[in-house]
């Protein structure tokens, strides 16, 4: 088990874990896990202010709308933190960061097209968890808004 098949385990998520080898694009890692590129979940850290960070999640084939975003937060201002400060406040490396099992539990912001059965990042590369958006968006306390492109 991995910290984020414990964390979805202690949510009482039903999942199936997806293991595949090392891919170079998002499209290589949706055939690898036998779905559409909108169906892989992306989960992207944002900074809003020191210590205060958002876990964004965004379906494959979209982009975070950075405008869209800023006005669900309210803020002017939104970074993406380098890869050591994604690790220290997530504890996963680039590539494999998802709010499942994470050091800290920042709040999720979903994109509303995150619908059906998806897969979410799994902590690992080449690891994903197939879930249902529903069921992992309530489990997560998720805010569900319109912010991709």
């Amino acid at each position: 088990m991995t910290r984020a098949t414990e964390a979805a385990t202690e949510l009482g998520l039903a999942y199936e874990v997806t293991t595949h080898g090392r891919v170079n694009s998002l499209e290589e890692a949706a055939a690898a896990r036998g779905i559409e590129p909108a169906k892989l979940i992306k989960t992207i850290v944002v900074r809003l202010a020191d210590d205060d960070y958002r876990f964004i999640l965004v379906p494959g084939d979209r982009e975070i709308a950075w405008p869209k975003l800023r006005a669900l937060l309210g803020i002017n201002r939104i970074s993406m933190p380098s890869a050591d400060t994604a690790l220290d406040v997530t504890g996963y490396v680039r590539g494999t960061i998802t709010p499942l099992g994470s050091t800290n539990a920042w709040p999720v912001i979903a994109d509303d097209r995150i619908t059906g059965t998806i897969s979410i990042g799994g902590g690992d590369h080449g690891t994903g968890l197939t879930v249902d958006a529903e069921d992992l968006l309530k489990a997560l306390d998720a805010t569900v808004a319109d912010v991709t492109d």
